[in-house]
């Protein structure tokens, strides 16, 4: 019998693609649903996303839910554009001050973006690392808003007019495709509106400037968190 050979076969590497806020090497515009297409233009210009629009995700949401709405915890969503810089800062803020006060059980808490960029990424280092010297620590990984997120949170906030556009085109495309609660846009609201002490309407995204524009995010969000929390508090819990 002849000397058996073993076939070698050898795999060529794939260099990892480039993410970042800045630009991506795949277009979100192939991802979305196939008839949405969008001529807007973003606030982003630096970022070749004036088509790319949030990405709906077959994965759902888990908030920790019973069927006995006098139990369930309130739900809060916090949407920016990629969810690495104000989205996961503002959650990671309003984490901190319902842990301050004792009141884990009563919230689900959770962050996300109107893009999908960063899915599966950390927050922005600098955000982290402002966040860190107020004593917050930023944890989220990065993923798109989704259709279930218009069932499963009693509140989203947006944090600048942008996003909060965004959410609501993504919803009138998505309600057609599944149930969602016919209300739920009214549940979309934007992050400032709950500002006391800031006179600011929105959020500004601090991914191109200093760390002196993560501070003043951070300036923002704890003042709106703050008031936020209390409001739910008197009103809903």
């Amino acid at each position: 019998m002849g000397a058996m050979h073993t076939a070698t076969f050898s795999i060529p590497t794939t260099s990892k693609l480039p993410i970042c806020h800045q630009s991506c090497p795949l277009s979100l515009k192939s991802l979305t649903f196939p008839e949405y297409s969008s001529n807007k233009s973003h606030k982003h210009r630096r970022i070749a996303t004036k088509s790319s629009r949030i990405k709906a995700s077959s994965m759902a949401s888990t908030p920790s839910a019973t069927s006995d709405d006098t139990t369930k915890p309130f739900s809060v969503l916090f949407v920016c554009l990629g969810n690495i810089c104000r989205s996961p800062a503002a959650e990671g803020v309003f984490r901190h001050l319902v842990k301050e006060k004792g009141l884990d059980s009563k919230f689900y808490i959770d962050s996300a973006g109107t893009i999908n960029y960063h899915e599966g990424n950390q927050a922005d280092p600098r955000m982290r690392a402002a966040s860190k010297k107020r004593g917050i620590e930023i944890t989220s990984i990065s993923r798109p808003i989704r259709p279930s997120d218009f069932r499963d949170f009693d509140l989203i906030l947006a944090m600048d007019r942008q996003n909060r556009g965004d959410i609501l085109e993504a919803f009138e495309r998505w309600r057609h495709r599944e149930p969602l609660p016919v209300d739920a846009d009214k549940k979309v609201q934007l992050m400032c509106s709950y500002c006391k002490r800031h006179d600011e309407t929105e959020v500004p995204d601090p991914y191109y400037g200093g760390l002196q524009g993560f501070e003043k995010v951070l300036d923002l969000l704890e003042d709106a968190c703050e008031s936020l929390l209390e409001k739910i508090v008197a009103e809903k819990l």
